[in-house]
């Protein structure tokens, strides 16, 4: 096997049974960086060097028995939002092109002590607000199943990068969907953690009280051994939780016979490319040989989650960025731009609502849980459309917003503060991947993993990889 086919999990237990070398991992991951990143751009920034001078160092820890954790000797990326010590973290953006953070974030701290090695940056959606990765200052990101389609975003260089073997993992960071919707695009595994779970600090916000990170990996092992390393509370950042930490690899072995799956009638399976609807039912079908329990739900309110979310999602960037708005408007792209601008004009009325249906839907789906164990969804409603698309059509030949569409189902988990986990489940008539969410309760991440390692061993949907 080339080792850049190799699994994160492979690739660490290689490493510690002194089978292959970090040394070696790295330069495989930077040979198939320059092979595919023009065409992908994917990255916007690469450490070289760097990577290669810390692997060196790597082996010879390993080699004389100093093993630093699950990660030792693993090449990993990072969104470019994630403050990296000494290194240049732009957001995307014009306006912090030239920034270089002083300390790393607390993500960062925790994969480099797990001994992670990092590749470089990854390229995304200007500060994280949009969902497309068509960046106007560092280039669109291209999809790997198909380079004329998108990654969707925020998170779509990490996405790519995954997806396309030029890194082991990636951490990508979640507000409306930003981890779970380029997941979905390009056929890997992300989650979007129980809100305060993983610490923000050191991570520019888009949305304070929505705002996550979290692990994007080919397969749910290699997700829950990331998601060990970041997990936990930090004092740093004022709303990360303090709740126990267990061992997320410890139950993916587990069946899930009796186990209960929840689907909210209409809302789940309407509004869908054909492609969605049948993977997304014929994946429901699988769980249920698995011995598992489908039930409908109704949630009352649910038809409200996306406008709530936009609101939230428009007035807390445009407060964060107020001053760089007013004294460097020409720096940011127009698409951005124009958002934050529409978040100047909300009323605070409109903002306070917002906020009082987001406590309600979160209710709703706490009361529904005494009756099931998670939730399951397509992740989006439409598989890969065309980079640049600012409409997309996903029934009837109607053309509609991209922004709103691409929010339908991944805006419920971020305004209810809930985990959930994007995993591969098909492929659409072009070979483009379909995702499906599962969606759990406050800090049961473990039971995501669980279901998802299940889902995946009867598929195998992670072994297809991009032709790129």
């Amino acid at each position: 096997m080339e080792l850049q086919e190799l699994t994160l999990a492979q690739a660490a237990t290689a490493v510690k049974k002194k089978e292959v070398s970090p040394v070696d991992l790295v330069q495989a991951c930077l040979a198939r960086i320059e092979a595919v990143n023009e065409k992908t751009n994917a990255y916007i920034s690469v450490f070289a060097d760097e990577a290669t001078k810390v692997a060196k160092a790597s082996e010879i820890m390993i080699m004389a028995g100093h093993d630093l954790g699950a990660l030792h000797g693993v090449p990993i990326s990072l969104k470019d939002n994630i403050a990296l010590k000494g290194h240049r973290t732009t957001a995307g953006s014009k306006v912090l092109a030239d920034w270089h953070p002083q300390q790393d974030a607390t993500v960062t701290q925790r994969l480099r002590g797990a001994g992670a090695i990092f590749l470089g940056k990854c390229n995304m959606h200007e500060f994280a607000w949009g969902g497309t990765s068509d960046n106007p200052h560092y280039g669109a990101v291209r999809n790997p199943w198909d380079t004329n389609k998108f990654p969707a975003g925020s998170s779509g260089g990490s996405g790519v990068a995954v997806a396309a073997r030029t890194c082991y993992g990636s951490i990508g960071t979640d507000t409306g969907g930003s981890v779970r919707l380029p997941a979905a695009i390009n056929g890997i595994v992300g989650i979007r953690p129980t809100y305060g779970r993983v610490s923000n600090h050191g991570v520019i916000p888009l949305a304070w009280s929505m705002d996550t990170a979290g692990p994007m990996t080919r397969t749910v092992e290699d997700c829950a051994i990331m998601f060990n390393a970041i997990a936990g509370y930090d004092p740093k950042d004022p709303v990360s939780a303090l709740h126990p930490l267990v061992d997320y690899t410890s139950d993916l072995h587990l069946d899930i016979k009796g186990l209960r799956i929840g689907v909210v009638p209409n809302y789940f399976f309407s509004h869908l490319q054909s492609a969605v609807l049948d993977n997304v039912t014929a994946a429901l079908k699988t769980f249920e040989s698995l011995g598992a329990m489908i039930m409908d739900i109704p949630i009352a309110n649910i038809e409200g989650n996306i406008s709530a979310q936009l609101t939230i999602e428009s007035v807390e960037p445009s407060a964060y960025h107020q001053k760089w708005l007013r004294e460097r408007p020409d720096d940011y792209g127009d698409d951005v731009r124009a958002l934050l601008d529409v978040g100047e004009l909300l009323l605070g009325t409109h903002y306070v609502q917002a906020q009082r249906y987001r406590a309600l839907l979160r209710e709703e789906f706490l009361e529904a849980f005494k009756r099931v164990d998670v939730f399951i969804c397509p992740t989006l409603p439409f598989t890969a459309t065309d980079v640049g698309a600012m409409k997309v059509v996903i029934e009837n030949g109607e053309e509609e917003d991209m922004l709103s569409a691409i929010m339908q189902f991944t805006g419920i988990p971020s305004l209810t503060g809930l985990p959930s986990l994007n995993i591969p489940c098909g492929f659409d008539d072009a070979g483009l991947p379909v995702g499906l969410q599962i969606i759990g309760k406050p800090f049961d991440e473990a039971t995501l993993f669980r279901i998802g390692a299940q889902f995946e061993a009867m598929t195998k949907f992670y072994t297809q990889a991009p032709t790129i």
